[in-house]
């Protein structure tokens, strides 16, 4: 195959570097990754701090000080939000042509990002632009699709769930589900503490993982960014001690480690999860997933490698513990190889590059 020229977009705000920020540095990271590894030419546009594999080029998006006369201004909105505008609005005008930073036409654009402009700005770039749906429906985005009317791209979604949530507003989406580096996720012992893992944010809900551990009669570890310092005060800090703990926010090969020793995961998701990336992990690991039925998780668990139960039912969770630490843990890692795999993921990405280049 021709080696394709591509602009991976990312957001501007979070580094791409371990340990990672959340889910979608994690998959832009792996996704530049196994394209370079291919033998296409790869350029991330990051925010700054960001580190990628060797030969993925890093381009960071530019940042802008404002002058004071400008943020005296009564319509001064808050600065993060003008970063941002800022730091999209520019990449999108220096992508206008088509080129990358060498010079060379690119084949693709492929937006990670959760900003609205490079989606209401897709139709100014000469390259096709290819956005990934992670979220369900937020209101600037949802703005930039409906004011694009059709000339916003391709779009994708990682879930047959987020796909639908779109579809109102998109009409095609196409759905790629992503994925994760399985060889580099090698099968654990399992016997250990359960393990919860993600964003210590209330939509991940830890605290309701930690009531049903404690239910359960099981000991528990946590793993994660504390990214509302506010919930982690009020929400999960009481709730430790004993055989629950907090272990602090891991790499990736620390929380590797740490899922293959757990004897299960829990996923306690207290919104319409769009994918649920920590349930790949796990099962890469061989380790099985107890969790609630929301949004695309369904779509990654079967009976084979875990049970989910009614959002927010702590006792319902604690009651299927048993069962799920008694799977297979070959049966898990073989879901994960069919069909969670990050190579299973760029094939079909590059398949769609393909096509919208020509």
């Amino acid at each position: 195959m021709t080696p394709l020229r591509v602009a991976l977009i990312a957001s501007s705000t979070h580094p791409i570097r371990e340990p990672f920020a959340g889910g979608l540095e994690a998959h832009t990271a792996l996704l530049a990754r196994e394209l370079t590894r291919r033998g296409h030419v790869v350029t991330v546009f990051a925010a700054p701090g960001s580190e990628l594999a060797p030969g993925v080029r890093v381009e960071i998006m530019h940042s802008l000080r404002l002058s004071d006369a400008a943020r005296a201004d009564v319509s001064m909105p808050a600065a993060v939000f003008m970063a941002e505008h800022h730091a999209y609005l520019d990449l999108m005008l220096r992508l206008a042509d088509g080129h990358d930073v060498d010079g060379h036409a690119l084949d693709v654009v492929h937006n990670n990002s959760l900003h609205h402009l490079p989606v209401a700005m897709a139709r100014t770039v000469r390259a096709p632009v290819v956005t990934t749906l992670h979220t369900p429906p937020t209101p600037w985005l949802e703005s930039a699709i409906a004011t694009a009317a059709g000339r916003h791209g391709v779009l994708t979604a990682v879930s047959t769930h987020t796909a639908g949530a779109w579809r109102h507003v998109a009409g095609e989406v196409t759905v790629i589900r992503n994925g994760v580096d399985v060889e580099a996720r090698a099968p654990g012992p399992g016997g250990g503490p359960l393990v919860w893992a993600g964003r210590l944010v209330p939509e991940k809900g830890a605290h309701l993982a930690v009531d049903a551990a404690r239910r359960a009669g099981c000991a528990l570890d946590l793993a994660g960014p504390v990214s509302d310092r506010a919930y982690f005060d009020e929400m999960v800090a009481p709730r430790l001690g004993g055989a629950v703990r907090y272990v602090g926010h891991l790499a990736h090969s620390e929380l590797t480690s740490l899922m293959g020793r757990a004897s299960a995961v829990l996923v306690t998701t207290c919104w319409e999860e769009p994918y649920g990336l920590v349930v790949a992990e796990a099962l890469a690991c061989g380790t099985p997933v107890a969790g609630f039925a929301v949004g695309a998780l369904p779509e990654l668990v079967d009976d084979s490698c875990g049970r989910l139960v009614p959002a927010g039912d702590t006792a319902a969770l604690a009651a299927v513990v048993p069962t799920v630490t008694g799977l297979s843990r070959r049966a898990a890692r073989r879901r994960a190889e069919l069909h969670w795999s990050h190579r299973r993921m760029v094939d079909e990405y590059v398949g769609l590059y393909t096509r919208a280049a020509a």
